[in-house]
């Protein structure tokens, strides 16, 4: 979580330098003169500076590329890379505050994370799909997040807006949309356009209230509150999860890899 080469013109017969021992030649002379060796140091000068100008305009593409996500993935309608498929991911299923589901569902599993972690993302991205799509949507799992922000600032910035997000009910779709487009911890990636970009990229969710609302007394309550359950709950690494029977203790699920074998067996055992 991106150069053609001119052919030189036809030298008049008569004009080449002498031969160097190396068996190159000076280049043409102006008025007759031979190349001057200042001449050629300055000519050797001015082509490092052109590579290096044009590579430093390489890089700052790529690094634009990067940070939207990639060029060729972003829509027309100004919403960043992944947009509609996150819509589609999450098409239909009950989404209320933090928690992701059928509140009526048998099982609960609370995962803490932090929006710069990358073995969060891979999570979300890799993990997640399946099973919303055999337990989740099927009203037998309900998810529950709960942010924590120890990377660094940007962490915060993030689970703010996240949030903010669960106060339209659209917690779930800004979270995963911002996992798909993750940049490297602390790099600026989360800043105000990329994060008003992302809410507008959520149907249904007012990137503007989003905004304004992650910088309001009622978010950082909650960051403090999901904080205080970290706490409690002995958390200290990303991403962490619990699990057990809705309404009853919550107990840490040890995974040893982060695939969905190691969740769909856990469900199964619990769900049997």
């Amino acid at each position: 979580m991106s150069k053609s080469r001119g052919q030189a013109a036809p030298t008049a017969r008569g004009t080449r330098g002498p031969k160097r021992r190396d068996g190159s030649r000076d280049r043409p002379a102006r008025n007759g003169k031979a190349a001057t060796p200042h001449e050629r140091r300055f000519s050797r000068t001015q082509l490092l500076v052109g590579v290096v100008a044009a590579a430093a305009l390489v890089v700052a593409a790529l690094v634009l590329v990067t940070r939207l996500g990639g060029s060729s993935d972003a829509s027309s309608d100004g919403s960043i890379a992944g947009a509609q498929e996150n819509t589609a991911l999450l098409a239909a299923i009950p989404q209320r505050a933090n928690v992701l589901g059928s509140p009526h569902a048998p099982l609960t599993l609370v995962e803490y994370a932090d929006l710069q972690c990358p073995y969060c993302a891979t999570f979300a991205v890799d993990v997640l799909p399946y099973l919303l799509d055999d337990y989740v949507r099927t009203g037998k799992v309900k998810l529950e997040f709960r942010g924590m922000a120890f990377v660094g600032p940007e962490s915060e910035a993030a689970l703010r807006a996240v949030a903010a997000a669960g106060q339209q009910n659209k917690l779930w779709s800004l979270t995963h949309l911002l996992y798909m487009n993750q940049g490297m911890e602390n790099s600026g990636w989360v800043d105000e356009d990329f994060l008003r970009a992302a809410a507008r990229s959520v149907p249904g969710l007012d990137a503007d209230r989003v905004l304004d609302s992650a910088k309001s007394d009622e978010v950082t309550r909650e960051l403090t509150r999901m904080h205080h359950q970290a706490g409690r709950d002995g958390i200290n690494s990303t991403p962490s999860f619990l699990l057990g029977r809705s309404g009853g203790t919550l107990a840490p699920l040890d995974v040893k890899s982060l695939d969905a074998d190691a969740f769909t067996s856990a469900f199964d055992e619990r769900l049997s």
